[in-house]
């Protein structure tokens, strides 16, 4: 099985102390740590095992500038077989349509029966995935916490529902999948790992290798954009109940009585 996994180097909010700029028009990135999106790093472990039970290749692509090479390398160290790196001055800007139709190419271009990416990144709109798909005309499942090939030709998937249930689907390959946090546990990559892929030559592909139309794709192109970023104003601090269970409980009534809650 031939898998595509779509990556994106992001801030790692474990490591940062994220800040919007005095503009608010983005978070202050000097000095950030990044690392690979968790969602992604989930989606790569997936497709390795997939790979690992019935053969064939993974494939790791990202959006970016010469960082995002990093996060390439990474995710090969972790096991998997090829990297693109895909990199243009006119990728800047576009919205979640955008990066879907840059991913789109690099699909045509390839013999791929499984294509995943993360349920989100950092921005959370969980756009890319489900645009991808539609614009590909491939069956699509969301938030996916579980995967069983079945044979060359369908997959079961399990997805995350309201209320903790679990959906349980059969899909036509190829496809496009988001995969959920949680539906493994992505393995340590360690020293040897990148040291082993720290030669291996990764292309660069830009729009005109893509055959992607510039006014497609960049901000010019982008029907979503970005106004704000801010800070929610914090709220009144919670109001801490003391004493036994049931002085709590009555309290507790007491206050929502008191605030509309009971009549």
């Amino acid at each position: 099985m031939e898998i595509l996994v779509c990556v994106k180097r992001v801030p790692d909010s474990s490591e940062n102390e994220i800040e919007v700029n005095p503009s608010g028009t983005d978070i202050e990135r000097d000095d950030l740590v990044y690392s690979v999106n968790e969602w992604d790093n989930y989606a790569v472990e997936e497709a390795i095992q997939i790979r690992d039970k019935v053969g064939g290749s993974v494939t790791v692509v990202s959006i970016g500038d010469e960082d995002a090479e990093e996060v390439i390398r990474r995710e090969m160290a972790m096991g998997a077989d090829n990297g693109i790196h895909l990199s243009d001055e006119s990728f800047e800007g576009s919205d979640g349509r955008g990066f879907a139709t840059i991913l789109k190419a690099v699909v045509d271009q390839g013999n791929y029966d499984l294509i995943l990416t993360g349920a989100q990144a950092d921005d959370g709109a969980g756009q890319v995935g489900g645009m991808l798909a539609a614009l590909l005309d491939y069956p699509y499942a969301s938030l996916v916490n579980l995967i069983d090939v079945l044979d060359g030709k369908r997959i079961k998937v399990g997805r995350e529902i309201a209320g903790g249930h679990q959906e349980m689907n059969e899909i036509d390959l190829p496809c496009v999948l988001s995969i959920q946090t949680g539906i493994n546990e992505p393995r340590y990559v360690g020293i040897r790992g990148i040291r082993k892929v720290a030669s291996i030559d990764i292309p660069i592909k830009g729009a005109g290798d893509l055959g992607v139309g510039t006014e497609t794709i960049g901000a010019a192109a982008a029907k979503v954009k970005r106004q704000d970023y801010f800070v929610p104003e914090l709220g009144e601090g919670a109001e801490m109940l003391e004493g036994s269970t049931d002085e709590i409980v009555e309290k507790l009534i007491e206050l929502l009585k008191a605030k509309g809650g009971f009549k």
